[in-house]
């Protein structure tokens, strides 16, 4: 996917320390995209923390414009607050 960040994304991704390495691999292959306020959507991928925790990281796209417009990114561990299943 092309895609740009906004600058509320970019200092997001920086404030809250996500490697952009790990949002570049959510935004190419979520497990998840669900739909948002706004017609945006929720890229989102549960993710090992490495110390024994899953969060899920997820990525507010607006993907109706080439390229897409990263809205936001944050990690959080309220998973099945924002997991979706069939």
């Amino acid at each position: 996917m092309r895609y740009v960040l906004s600058a509320h994304a970019a200092e997001a991704i920086a404030e809250r320390r996500i490697p952009l390495a790990l949002v570049e691999s959510v935004l190419q292959h979520p497990q998840q995209v669900t739909p948002e306020r706004g017609g945006k959507n929720a890229y989102q991928s549960q993710i090992d923390s490495g110390r024994g925790r899953i969060f899920l990281l997820r990525a507010i796209i607006d993907d109706s414009v080439d390229p897409a417009v990263v809205v936001t990114v944050y990690r959080t561990r309220k998973i099945g607050k924002y997991w979706r299943t069939a």
